[in-house]
């Protein structure tokens, strides 16, 4: 075993006899586009909402909740998808996204919210989790959607119109620091600035 793997080691390193370095570098020109080809439609395939809801833990929890919101159905017909909320849209933050999410599948494989019981248990620390994410990318998909420069402080509540010309538009205050379970349920919260 050791003898093969020192002759394949030896191949890799020394120049082609059979192959040209035109045929090489045209060959993994055309490797690297395959490569990239199938990686951004795997990403695209777990950026849509049947593969978010695709485990129970998503569709009986969470899913059923944004069903009852004006994020799902609402008279304008324009409706927010999991990742239109939780995956940011353009590509170097989405990658940075997808990384991150890839410890959430842990949750799934090790049953820790298999159960709404364990869900609800767990509901407080994921809020809290997702709301600092937000918090710290300056509600980044919340403005995917929703453009300050757009916003008619004329057709919003007296409250809403305040908090967006004076907070939000100096930057003191980000989306969801009011707009905490929009989509979602709210967990305890007790503790929590505003509640």
């Amino acid at each position: 075993m050791l003898e093969q793997l020192k002759l394949v080691w030896k191949i890799l390193l020394r120049p082609s006899v059979h192959y040209s370095l035109g045929f090489l570098t045209i060959g993994g020109f055309i490797a690297g586009i395959i490569f990239w080809g199938g990686f951004n439609t795997a990403l695209e395939l777990t950026n849509r909402e049947e593969f978010c809801i695709g485990c129970h833990e998503m569709e009986n929890n969470v899913y059923q909740e944004l069903q009852t919101t004006i994020h799902f159905t609402n008279r304008s017909g324009v409706r927010a998808t999991c990742p239109d909320c939780h995956v940011p849209h353009n590509w170097t933050d989405k990658i940075a996204r997808k990384m991150q999410a890839s410890k959430e599948v842990w949750g799934k494989v090790f049953g820790t919210i298999n159960t709404r019981e364990k869900f609800e248990a767990k509901r407080r620390h994921l809020a809290e989790n997702e709301w600092n994410r937000l918090k710290a990318n300056d509600s980044l998909e919340c403005r995917n959607c929703h453009n300050f420069d757009y916003m008619d402080f004329t057709r919003q509540s007296k409250r809403a119109s305040q908090m967006h010309s004076t907070s939000l538009a100096s930057g003191e205050k980000t989306c969801i620091d009011c707009h905490k379970g929009i989509a979602h349920q709210l967990p305890d919260m007790a503790g929590v600035e505003g509640f």
